[in-house]
């Protein structure tokens, strides 16, 4: 895992070279090494290596967040240093441990990466060590020599100890070639050896029989035994350092700086024949040679160093060239690597002199020798979840970009949601040019939440051009305020403080202390600044920044900011000339106060823009007279799910879907939806209207625990001179459709186009049936559904309406998972119609004002209704096959009585765990009645349970149920539960593991755990200690310490009891109920403790810290 892989391409070097330098013979005794002396120095080498655990905290430059192994070695006892790679030691944060070889575990921390080379040290305290006895293995680089006889020695493929053996057979191989966008070591050689290294073995020392490391391990082929190692000399100039700098220091580590020079310039060593090739002039090369001779160079020189390719806006930009072949330094020949870099680090800062021979011709140069560490990035922004820092050296190496542009190493979610991938090159933020992370900081704390700002960026991919996106900034708190990490080699951390300014962020927020919106915030939008006016509602002031109209001509965005006259929507059977003429438009576009019209020549121009645009969407359509009515109702919805609260099992971030407005006044508006679009309250939706060309916010208002919809409110103010001419659906619950009926399907394309087509309704009740998936979501059950004969294909979804427009079904998205075997799957989606009586229902009782809770809509709160269920998942079963079970004639005649159609009873399948139906029904059991009257489909057992609401003083909630259980009626009252339609409303982040109270979907496996039913762990992040540790999703955690955590309040008190550092003992149950005991380490300073729970009386979610480190004291 620790170890990097090379592509079997790139590491293929042509034949010449492979045989090079093989003719050398090592020295005789070398050859001699008997079995005996190699267990002397593998008794003294092994209790020096560790197994490196570590985690990656962020992603940084090179290197994504995860938890690996690897494998380091002591090279200084007394002060408690181990080498290892720079891939391993990482460049950004890291957690790591040490396992010595008889199991004792210390805390090790990062003290130095080398900013090019593949070699880092961590440190660790020796005193800590109390039970082994060992030694630290010397660093002998001289002794590397072709021919020599090796062991690695080190954890290969996560065992802890593995010795492999070789022969050293090159020590002049290129550095490997890793990956195109990630880490890669260059100017150096690299030694090579067929030891069969893989995954693991990074960091591993390569010993001789005498116990010395010669190289250290840093990569491998995987498709062959090829393993390449680092030579030691630049390694142990390293260490001299950080040798000379502890011992300045009497009781504590400080930071020690290691001179490293650059001209940001990649050489290549090539053989003379290349050289000649590509200019060398044959006096050159004579003179060379008589110079290696004076100077006692190398023996068997055989090439000279080429340059490869140049940074731009380095010290060497414009002056060198690739194809330049370096001749002299400062007047010295330098024909190898080590002595070129031991140059330049002699001379930071300083100027150098270079002889190069281009083309034929002798050029002399004078460059000035740039620290490498300066370009080397120490902090990073943390915004959202991106990560975003000064480009490194290495990566503008890669992507052919000047150092220190604005580079997304993790684009997290606010950055992700607008489509700016990793890798990407910040260009321009908010109309402001962007050239350094600071300048992005400051436009950012100049915008408000739910602000909408473009955003352009260059990929390493395509340099030329760039792509612009429309940034939304996060409405809701889904993760902290903006905080700059900044590299501390002292204490071998990373400390965070806020990027933004108490005060500043406070305006940023764009919210007050009491939640209400804060007046007149100032956006940036196409580099000037905007003044963004709000419209007082009662008591409330609804912020405007994030509505997005259509762009004018000129580029600038025209923001529509006052109200609009309420439209009349209660006409029924609307004809098409009326949707045609622009005389039916009852809006005026002002804000009449006290008799007085403002903004009237603004309001003109909307009102001729929405007649415009309303006309000219009936003439140019040559639809049906039911697209023409229902156009107008449909809305495109375009979901974001933050990674901080995928939650409730759901499968994706991003979901599209076609959703129809329900309910439209002065003051709200409701969209229906299907869940598979909007699964889950903890999301962002945008709203796309067919009838006008503006995108605004949503906010989920209700999911339907059983039925596969949602209701999204938005704010009808927000849709400026769109308000004229967006309108409901007139919904048609009676009839209900029957095998035959014709319908018209009608949707929206991606590009908001209605297209519909006449359809015959072929099934009206026709019964789902979805299997669990592997990570348990929302699956529709006990519910019928409407089938057609032809539709669009499984992406496109709308509605079902009659000749004259009215919605009888929403032709809706059903998420399910298709399984191969037992070890694959891969998700699924299908389209049915889902009748509109249920929709209705709940519609009227908001509208009416239901017994709910209150949850605050465009400023007003309102009750929102509670839907009473029986927590059973049913499946209906033909009465041909119940008769072979045993049920009696009489009760068979009955049912086909009461439903002459399906014909069917419904049997119980299984109780949903901890409902009042648990233990009371069984799996197999028929429902025959409910309250004596004979049931036969799932609207009947919805409407006894509706019934149960008016009278529930007498019956407690409970329904008479007759069942048939093994050839014998049974009478029985079973409970039923009321439930909201919040969905999860409470989210607990503890050590990078998401956990919630489990979710009606676990709950349909019908089992918790005894232990008091416990919390259920939903999602796990990379790099957290639940990564390292193993703590993964899919299970509920029910005791941490041996204390009971039955639900959220008692796991955050029980969590908060523990320290930093402090090691906790979980014990969890898997959802096929094997209990676990597992031990991890908290770690508060990268992962603290916190909460996002939904504040009804705001309509926010709000992010708690409930225990975190104060970084001041580290």
């Amino acid at each position: 895992m620790g170890d990097p892989v090379v592509s079997p391409m790139t590491g293929i070097e042509s034949t010449i070279k492979d045989e090079l330098c093989m003719e050398i013979d090592p020295p005789f005794r070398e050859n001699v090494a008997t079995a005996e002396d190699w267990r002397k120095a593998l008794n003294k080498v092994v209790p020096a290596v560790v197994v490196l655990r570590t985690n990656a905290c962020r992603a940084f430059d090179t290197e994504s967040a995860g938890a690996s192994y690897a494998t380091g070695f002591v090279v200084d006892k007394r002060r408690g240093i181990i080498l290892t790679n720079r891939h391993v030691v990482k460049p950004g944060p890291v957690v790591a441990e040490a396992m010595f070889v008889n199991r004792e575990e210390v805390p090790v921390y990062p003290m130095y990466r080398d900013p090019v080379h593949d070699f880092g040290f961590f440190r660790y305290d020796p005193s800590a060590i109390q039970f082994l006895q060992y030694e630290e293995i010397p660093l002998a680089p001289e002794i590397a020599c072709v021919g020599l006889e090796i062991r690695v020695v080190g954890n290969d493929s996560g065992e802890k100890v593995s010795i492999l053996a070789g022969t050293l057979a090159r020590l002049d191989r290129d550095a490997p070639h890793y990956k195109k966008d990630g880490y890669n070591d260059f100017n150096t050689f690299y030694m090579q050896a067929a030891s069969g290294t893989k995954g693991g073995s990074s960091g591993s020392p390569v010993i001789d029989w005498q116990g010395r490391a010669v190289a250290l391990n840093a990569g491998s082929k995987s498709l062959s035994a090829s393993a390449f190692f680092l030579p030691l000399e630049q390694v142990v100039r390293a260490l001299r350092f950080l040798q000379k700098g502890r011992d300045s220091y009497i009781n504590k580590w400080e930071a020690v700086f290691i001179p490293r020079g650059t001209l940001q310039v990649t050489f290549l060593h090539k053989g003379f024949d290349e050289t000649r090739r590509l200019g060398l002039q044959s006096g050159t090369e004579h003179v060379l040679g008589y110079c290696m001779v004076r100077h006692a160079s190398p023996p068997g020189e055989t090439g000279l160093l080429v340059v490869d390719s140049v940074v731009p806006g380095g010290p060497a930009h414009s002056l060198l060239e690739p194809g330049d072949v370096l001749v002299r330094v400062n007047g010295e020949v330098v024909t190898q690597f080590l002595k070129l870099e031991t140059l330049l680090d002699d001379n930071v800062e300083n100027s150098i002199e270079l002889q190069i021979e281009r083309g034929g011709t002798s050029l002399t140069l004078n460059l000035v020798v740039q620290d490498l560490h300066s370009i080397t990035p120490a902090y990073f922004l943390e915004v959202s979840g991106a990560v975003i820092h000064p480009l490194s050296y290495q990566q503008a190496r890669n992507f052919r970009f000047p150092c220190g542009l604005v580079y997304v190493s993790e684009p997290g979610y606010m950055l992700f949601r607008a489509g700016v991938p990793r890798h990407a090159i910040i260009k321009k933020f908010a109309g402001q040019e962007i050239s350094w992370l600071d300048e992005l900081i400051s436009v950012l704390s100049n915008l408000s939440r739910g602000a909408r700002v473009p955003l352009e960026y260059v990929s390493y991919m395509d340099h030329h051009r760039r792509k612009s996106v429309l940034v939304t900034i996060d409405r809701h708190e889904w993760y902290a305020p903006p905080q700059i990490y900044t590299r501390d080699d002292s204490s071998g951390l990373w400390t965070a403080k806020p990027a933004i300014q108490s005060e500043s962020f406070l305006s940023a927020l764009g919210t007050n202390g009491t939640g209400e919106s804060l007046k007149n915030p100032t956006v940036l939008l196409c580099g000037k600044p905007v003044h963004m006016e709000h419209i007082d509602q009662g008591n409330h002031q609804e912020l405007t920044d994030d509505v997005t109209s259509m762009e004018t001509a000129s580029g600038d965005a025209f923001v529509e900011t006052h109200s609009q006259d309420e439209s009349d929507n209660g006409r029924k059977k609307r004809r098409i000339e009326e949707y045609t003429s622009p005389d039916c438009v009852v809006a005026d576009g002002s804000v009449r106060e006290s008799g007085d019209v403002k903004f009237e020549d603004p309001g003109t121009m909307e009102n001729a823009g929405s007649r415009a645009y309303q006309g000219a969407t009936a003439v140019t359509t040559n639809a049906s007279l039911a697209e023409c009515v229902i156009e107008p109702t449909l809305v495109m919805f375009e979901v974001h799910v933050p990674p901080s609260c995928m939650i409730d099992g759901v499968h994706s971030q991003h979901f599209l879907g076609t959703g129809v407005i329900v309910y439209h006044s002065q003051n709200m508006g409701l969209v229906a939806v299907d869940k598979n679009t909007v699964a889950i309250s903890a999301s962002d939706v945008m709203l796309s209207f067919a009838a006008f060309p503006i995108e605004i916010p949503g906010e989920v208002v209700f999911l339907h625990p059983v039925h596969n919809f949602a209701l999204v409110a938005y704010n009808p103010s927000a849709l400026g001179a769109g308000a004229a001419v967006v309108r409901a659906a007139e919904l048609l619950p009676e009839p209900a459709l029957r095998r035959g009926d014709s319908v018209y399907l009608v949707g929206l394309s991606r590009s908001l186009q209605a297209t519909s087509r006449k359809s015959i309704v072929t099934n009206p009740c026709a019964a789902l049936n979805i299997s669990s998936a592997d990570c348990p979501r929302y699956r529709a059950m006990n519910m019928e559904v409407i089938e057609i004969d032809t539709d669009f294909g499984s992406t496109f979804s709308g509605v079902l309406t009659d000749e004259q427009g009215r919605v009888q079904a929403i032709w809706g998205s059903f998420s399910t998972q298709l399984k191969y075997g037992c070890s694959s799957s891969e998700d699924h989606q299908f389209v049915r119609g889902i009748p509109v009586y249920a929709i209705s229902q709940v519609l009227d009782k908001i509208i009416s004002g239901a017994r709910g809770p209150s949850l605050l809509i465009n400023g007003v709160k309102r009750p929102m209704p509670l839907v009473r269920i029986l927590e059973v998942e049913l499946y209906p079963t033909l009465l041909s096959k119940a008769r072979s079970f045993g049920l009696s004639d009489d009760w068979v005649q009955a049912l086909v009585k009461k439903d002459p159609v399906r014909r069917q009873v419904l049997r119980v399948k299984g109780c949903l765990a901890g409902s009042k139906a648990q233990n009371l029904l069984e799996q197999g059991d028929m429902v025959l009645a409910v309250n004596k009257q004979p049931i036969t489909c799932f609207y009947d057992i919805e409407n006894a349970c509706q019934a149960l609401d008016k009278y529930d003083d007498e019956n407690d909630g409970k329904l008479e149920l007759t069942i048939f259980r093994q050839g014998c009626e049974v009478e029985i009252k079973v409970g039923t539960d009321v439930r909201d339609g919040n969905g999860t409303t409470r989210v607990i982040n503890w050590c990078g593991c998401i956990v919630q109270d489990p979710h009606p979907a676990v709950r349909a496996l019908g089992f918790l755990p005894d232990e008091g039913h416990g919390v259920y762990v939903a999602r796990w992040c990379h790099g957290s200690p639940v990564h390292r540790y193993g703590l993964y999703a899919l299970q509920w955690i029910v005791e941490i310490n041996g204390k009971p955590t039955p639900d959220l309040d008692a796991f955050v008190k029980v969590t908060k009891e523990i320290e930093h550092g402090e090691f906790v003992r979980v014990r969890t149950v898997h959802l096929n109920g094997k209990p676990r005991v597992l031990t991890l380490k908290q770690d508060l300073h990268y992962w603290p403790t916190w909460e996002l729970v939904f504040n009804s009386d705001t309509g926010m979610w709000c992010r708690k810290t409930i225990k975190a480190l104060d970084c001041s004291g580290v």
